[in-house]
C-alpha cells in the first residue's frame, strides 16, 4: 500500500465525499484510482480487522459501533408530527460510525432488486396517500452495476428461480447451508414453496487477497476480524489508499456544507477529533452519510442562499424516509440445530416478492431463515425467550439454556411505502455530542406494509409447522420505532419539483453537488438495500467521471 496521503487545507481537492460506506468508500476507490485527488470525511474512527471483536455488552448493548447510541446522538422519535419528539433507549436511525460505515456491521444478506422494483407505480398505479413514484432509471441500466459489486465486493451465491436477469455468474460458491436452512427446504417442501440460496457479502473461499470465511457466528451487529466480510473497509478503501490520491480522514464530523456566490458547493466544515472546526476546500462534493445523516446535513446547511437547505428547492430533503417493514416468527426443535454458527441466512423464500392485489394490500417480500436473537447468548436471554416463560428463575434459565441451541427464527422482509409523515428533521432543541441538531426521526408505517409483513409472518408459522417444530411463538407486528434502512430522504427522480437528485446523482439546484447512498432510493425493495447502494454507488462514480470529462461540472 502507497504511503497514506494527506491534503492541505488551503487548497481544494477535486472532491470531498462525505461518509465512508457502501456507497462513500466505493465512490472514494473509484475516483481516487481514476486520478483525482479525494478526501474521505467519516464522523466516526478509522478501525482495522483487528480491532474488532465477541463483546457481545460492548458492541450490541453499549453502542460501541454507533458511536454510543442515543446518549451520545440526543436522536428523538415521534410517530406522529403533532406530537414531541422523545429521546428513547434505543437510537431510532441506527448505523455504524466508522471507516466503512454501516457495510461493517450489517449482517451482509446481500439481495439484488429486481425488474419490477424499478417501475412499480407504472404496474400497479397510485396508492392514495403516499408518493409512490417509479425510479428514472430501470434494472437494465443497473444491472452491469450488480455485477460490478459481485466481483469487485466480493459476494456468494447462486442464482434462485425467480432472480432477476444477471450477465455474469456469482464469482464464489454459497456458503454451507445451515440446519435452520435445511429446516426451511423441509417446510417448504410440503407447502410448494422454493427455497433459494442466501446470496452474501461474505467471502465463502479466498479472493481478490481476502481471506474467506471463519463461520465465527458474530455477523451481525459485529465488525469482521478476518476481513472476510465485504464492507467498504475491507474490499474498497484499501484501494483508494493505494492510489495515492486518497485521504480518508476519521473523526471528522461535518456539519456545513459552505457555497460561494455562484451558489456551488466550495468548502466542507466539520470538527476533528479534538472537536476543533476545521474545513476543507473542494471543486465538487459528494454526499453519502446515509439517508438519515445526508439529510440532516442538508438541512443543517440552510444559508440566505439556500433558506430550507441546500439541495432543497423541491422540499424533498429529509421526506420519503423508508425502514422496510419486518415481521418474525420463532420456532424450537427436539434437536440440536447449533444455528448460532456461521453467517445469519443461508436460504430464503421470494414466491411473495412480488405484489399481489389479490391481497388485498400493497406489498411484497421474502422469509429468510436464520438464529436471528438466538445468534448470541445475551441477546437470546432478552429477546429469544418464548413468551410463556418467566423471565427470571429455574425455569426461565433451563428454557433458556435448552432452546439455545435448538431455536431458530423466520424473518419476514418487506416494503415500506414513501410517505410525507415518515421522515427526518433537525430537532428543535436537542443536540449530538459535537454540538449539532439532532436528528428528529417522525414515522409510522403505512397499513399496507404492516398488512404485508403479517402475511409473511402467517406464512413462517405455517413453515414452522410443516417442519415439525417442537413449539413456536410470533411476536406482535407493530409499528416501528427505528431501522438500519435509512432510505429515500433524498430521492432520485427526473422532476426537480418532486425529487432531490437527477438519474446521475446530481443535485437538481447545485451543479458540483452530489447524493448518493441509500437517501437516493425512490422504492426501498424488499428488505436489503445494500446491495442496490453499492451499485448506484458504482454508477454514480462513473457519470461524475463523464461530467468531469466533458466539462460539466
Amino acid at each position: 500500500m502507497a504511503s497514506k496521503r494527506q491534503f492541505s487545507l488551503k487548497e481544494p481537492v477535486d472532491f470531498v465525499i462525505v461518509g465512508s460506506g457502501s456507497a462513500g468508500g466505493i465512490l472514494a476507490k473509484e475516483l481516487s484510482t481514476a486520478g483525482f485527488d479525494v478526501v474521505v470525511l467519516e464522523q466516526g474512527p478509522y478501525r482495522h480487522a483487528n480491532d474488532f471483536v465477541h463483546d457481545e455488552l460492548a458492541v450490541v448493548f453499549r453502542d460501541e459501533l454507533i458511536g454510543g447510541g442515543t446518549k451520545a446522538s440526543g436522536q428523538t422519535f415521534r410517530d406522529d408530527e403533532n406530537k414531541v419528539a422523545q429521546s428513547p433507549m434505543r437510537q431510532p436511525a441506527r448505523y455504524a460510525q466508522n471507516v466503512g460505515g454501516a457495510s461493517v456491521h450489517f449482517t451482509a444478506n446481500f439481495w439484488r432488486f429486481r425488474e419490477i422494483d424499478f417501475k412499480e407505480r407504472s404496474v400497479l398505479g397510485a396508492i392514495s396517500g403516499t408518493n409512490f413514484a417509479d425510479w428514472p432509471i430501470t434494472y437494465d441500466e443497473l444491472e452491469p452495476y450488480y455485477t460490478k459489486v459481485d466481483w469487485e465486493i466480493g459476494v456468494s451465491g447462486a442464482p434462485g428461480p425467480n432472480d432477476a436477469f444477471r450477465s455474469k455468474p456469482f464469482p464464489l460458491p454459497p456458503m454451507p447451508v445451515k440446519s435452520s436452512g435445511v429446516l426451511m427446504e423441509r417446510g417448504a417442501k410440503k407447502l410448494g414453496l422454493n427455497v433459494q440460496v442466501e446470496p452474501h457479502a461474505i467471502l465463502s473461499q479466498p479472493f481478490n487477497g481476502r481471506p474467506a470465511c471463519i463461520n465465527c457466528g458474530y455477523c451481525m451487529f459485529f465488525g469482521c476480524e478476518v476481513g472476510a466480510k465485504s464492507s467498504t473497509l475491507a474490499a474498497m478503501i484499501p484501494l483508494a489508499e493505494a492510489s495515492g490520491n486518497c485521504e480518508i480522514r476519521a473523526d471528522s464530523a461535518v456539519f456545513r456544507i459552505a457555497t460561494d456566490k455562484r451558489g456551488r458547493a466550495s468548502e466542507v466544515f466539520y470538527y476533528d477529533k479534538d472537536g476543533m472546526e476545521r474545513s476543507q476546500k473542494a471543486k465538487a462534493v459528494v454526499v453519502s452519510a446515509n439517508g438519515a445523516e445526508t439529510a440532516r446535513l442538508l438541512l443543517m446547511s440552510a444559508s440566505e442562499q439556500y433558506p430550507d437547505g441546500l439541495a432543497n428547492s423541491s422540499g424533498f430533503v429529509g421526506r420519503n424516509l423508508m425502514f422496510n417493514a419486518h415481521s418474525a416468527a420463532q420456532g424450537v426443535f427436539t434437536e440440536q440445530l447449533n444455528d448460532y454458527k456461521g453467517v445469519q441466512v443461508t436460504r430464503i423464500i421470494h414466491d411473495f416478492y412480488e405484489s399481489d392485489p389479490a391481497r388485498g394490500f400493497y406489498g411484497g417480500g421474502g422469509l429468510d431463515a436464520r438464529p436471528l436473537w438466538s445468534a448470541t447468548p445475551i441477546l437470546h436471554a432478552l429477546l429469544g425467550m418464548p413468551p410463556d416463560v418467566p423471565p427470571w428463575g429455574a425455569a426461565f434459565k433451563d428454557e433458556m439454556a435448552h432452546n439455545f441451541t435448538r431455536q431458530m427464527c423466520l424473518v419476514g422482509s418487506t416494503t415500506s411505502l414513501a410517505l410525507d409523515r415518515n421522515n427526518i428533521t433537525l430537532d428543535p432543541t436537542n443536540t449530538d455530542k459535537w454540538g449539532r441538531p439532532s436528528i428528529r426521526v417522525t414515522y409510522r408505517d403505512h397499513d399496507d406494509d404492516l398488512s404485508m409483513a403479517s402475511f409473511l409472518q402467517d406464512r413462517a408459522m405455517e413453515l414452522f409447522d410443516a417442519a415439525g417444530a417442537q413449539k413456536t411463538w410470533r411476536r406482535p407486528v407493530l409499528p416501528s420505532d427505528g431501522g438500519e434502512h435509512l432510505l429515500g430522504t433524498c430521492r432520485m427522480g427526473d422532476d426537480p419539483s418532486s425529487s432531490v437528485v437527477n438519474r446521475d446523482h446530481r443535485s437538481h439546484d447545485i451543479k458540483n453537488l452530489f447524493i448518493c447512498d441509500g437517501s437516493s432510493f425512490v422504492t426501498s425493495g424488499r428488505g436489503q438495500p445494500t446491495m442496490t447502494i453499492m451499485a448506484l454507488a458504482f454508477r454514480a462514480a462513473d457519470r461524475i467521471k463523464a461530467a468531469v470529462a466533458a466539462n460539466a461540472i
